[in-house]
């Protein structure tokens, strides 16, 4: 996959778990910029996210992200 591919992809976990489907993610996406996305969605979107991905995060990993893109960065890695 690539960015855009995971990015669409991860637009549809934000949509599901947050139940807004007008949420629209950029790369530069950040928790600030969605009023739904708050420590416990935060939590629903990882374990999400590593389902749909098959991956696993730690939780340094977790924490170095400062955007979408960064959390697009470390899937690709895995």
């Amino acid at each position: 996959m690539n960015k855009d591919e995971i990015l669409a992809k991860l637009t549809g976990i934000f949509h599901d778990e947050l139940d807004n489907d007008t949420i629209v993610l950029s790369f530069e996406t950040t928790a600030d910029d969605i009023e739904e996305w708050d420590s416990l969605s935060h939590i629903q979107l990882i374990v999400a996210v590593e389902k749909a991905f098959g991956v696993r995060f730690t939780s340094s990993e977790i924490q170095s992200w400062n955007n979408v893109g960064e959390m697009i960065d470390c899937i690709l890695t895995k």
